[in-house]
């Protein structure tokens, strides 16, 4: 008797086979068929006649990535209340390699006896399983759940494809971090860029310091709104920091969907609550309390010994619990007031030959990556780090425009994108009077076709430049965004946007067409509880 058999094929390559570049700069153009409810689009897409229903007697075999299989079958069950019970053999769901496909890639074929699943590593099957799912109707169909002949082959434009979240300005627990980062690895985005210190708030434990929890992790209150002038408060006591144990959960947790994280600890700039729980490390060594106002403020660390020592065991737990290549240090904002008035910042210039607070700036971030690197590891940081000269090895964070990342590359250094344009998702979406409180101060909304009409790769680079642009990155400020809800309100659908700038075909990708398929997807969302925002008339 013949019986409907979805065959999930998964392949282990080794790194030689898998090689894809970190960045492509300039890809083909393909016409696809573009599936009715699938986000991201895939890169390659052709329906066929016919469909394949999912039945009580589905079975599933498990073999290769098995716990990426169990995972994700069991969110299959919940999605459709069937049973798919794990068999040992002759399964519906067969797990079996196709070594031609590269890491991050798949191959969904469907026609109406069989489905087949082929993936290049785990990432790859754990993509499929979010395209097969988003192929599933919203709603049982007569005889069970029905999936559309077709073929897909897909795989990533970008091997980095993020999404930050600031806690510094407003802390959010362990549960939403969490599903913070469910949400976009449903949606193939592989990288979660965690703002971990700020003026406002360190939120990360350190054992060799640990005023920087008890005293820095906490403000005694924040601005009402916008009012900064004249400073009103709320007169609530505001903080919270993440134990060790909780981001190693936190870490385990993104590492079973494929996702990254990428720590920032902030230096030299964005410090005072740092330097609020050690005043030496400023320069200064005035007492401070954790700011309780947003922008950007004086107090910086002083380029100091004591600085670097501090840097430097700071830096040792860090790396200890993040197994990221990168590790995110901030420098942007960094105001030299407090350089230029230092006697012992003026010192080390005079003692290095550096000719201003830019070329100080400069030589701090490179003692900081050789920190990093006696550490096996790499610094990001945002383009300021281009200021007076940019470290050796450094990666920069392109977020004032383009200019910066098109500077970087030309210099030969690895560039993530995201210019503030079209990537900052603390911005208003819409009508400022309509709208909640949100970012304005660049004199424009990032409304749902700005979002998506980014593109990382800037015309001006040459192909082989070009390369050096890693990928893009949505970015989530929490100024004025102090809860779960309102953190996901204004990420999404935006992420979504993002997360076709980052995985689709440059050319295969159309604003309309977008739209259609996030229209079908809408009751996906609904059912994972999002509160993103509705789309437009």
């Amino acid at each position: 008797m013949a019986r409907n058999k979805v065959i999930v094929g998964l392949a282990l390559l080794t790194l030689a086979a898998c090689g894809a570049p970190e960045g492509i700069g300039r890809d083909s153009t393909e016409t696809l068929t573009s599936p009715a409810t699938v986000i991201p689009l895939p890169r390659e897409a052709r329906r066929s006649p016919g469909e394949l229903r999912l039945t009580e007697a589905t079975t599933v075999q498990a073999g290769a990535y098995s716990e990426v299989v169990k995972r994700e079958v069991e969110a299959l069950r919940e999605r459709t209340g069937l049973p798919l019970p794990i068999v040992e053999e002759a399964g519906d769901l067969l797990v079996e390699s196709a070594a031609d496909l590269p890491d991050e890639s798949y191959r969904l074929s469907i026609d109406e006896e069989q489905v087949v699943l082929a993936a290049g590593d785990g990432a790859g099957a754990f993509y499929a399983f979010q395209t097969l799912s988003q192929l599933l109707p919203a709603a049982v169909a007569t005889g069970g759940w029905v999936l559309p002949a077709m073929t897909v082959e897909d795989a990533p434009r970008f091997s980095y494809r993020g999404l930050h979240l600031d806690v510094g300005r407003h802390f959010f627990d362990v549960d939403f971090v969490k599903r913070y980062i469910d949400v976009m690895a449903r949606f193939k985005l592989n990288r979660f860029h965690w703002h971990l210190t700020e003026d406002q708030g360190w939120r990360v434990e350190i054992d060799a310091y640990p005023r920087l929890t008890e005293v820095g992790a906490w403000r005694a209150e924040s601005p009402v709104e916008k009012n900064l002038d004249p400073y009103v408060g709320d007169g609530t006591r505001h903080g919270g920091f993440y134990t060790k144990d909780e981001i190693r959960e936190v870490v385990a947790y993104a590492a079973d969907r494929f996702v990254t994280v990428i720590p920032e600890i902030e230096m030299p700039g964005h410090a005072t609550a740092a330097i609020a729980a050690y005043p030496e490390l400023g320069c200064t060594g005035e007492a401070l309390e954790v700011s309780t106002t947003w922008g950007i403020h004086d107090t910086v660390f002083c380029p100091s010994e004591t600085t670097f020592e501090f840097i430097d065991t700071v830096l040792a737990e860090v790396v200890e619990l993040f197994p990221s290549q990168y590790i995110h240090i901030g420098a942007d904002e960094v105001p030299k007031r407090q350089w230029e008035e230092s006697e012992l910042a003026q010192a080390v210039m005079e003692r290095e030959g550096l000719a201003d607070e830019e070329e100080l700036q400069s030589w701090f971030i490179r003692r900081v990556e050789g920190i990093l690197e006696r550490h096996g590891r790499r610094l990001i940081g945002w383009d300021e780090i281009l200021e007076g000269g940019l470290a050796p090895n450094a990666t920069v964070m392109s977020w004032r425009g383009t200019k910066g990342g098109i500077e970087a590359a030309r210099q030969g250094h690895d560039v993530i994108m995201t210019p503030v344009e079209h990537a900052y998702f603390d911005f208003y979406q819409g009508d400022a009077e309509t709208e909640p409180l949100a970012m304005n101060w660049a004199g424009f909304a990032i409304d749902l076709a700005r979002a998506y009409a980014f593109e990382p790769v800037p015309e001006e680079l040459t192909e082989a430049q070009a390369r050096h642009v890693l990928g893009p990155q949505g970015n989530v400020w929490t100024e004025y965004i102090s809860t779960p809800e309102y953190v996901e309100y204004m990420a999404y659908p935006r992420a979504l946007a993002l997360a076709e700038v980052a995985w689709s075909p440059r050319g295969a990708r159309d604003y309309d067409g977008f739209v259609e398929r996030l229209r079908a997807l809408l009751p996906l969302l609904d059912r994972m509880e999002l509160s993103y925002r509705p789309l437009d008339p």
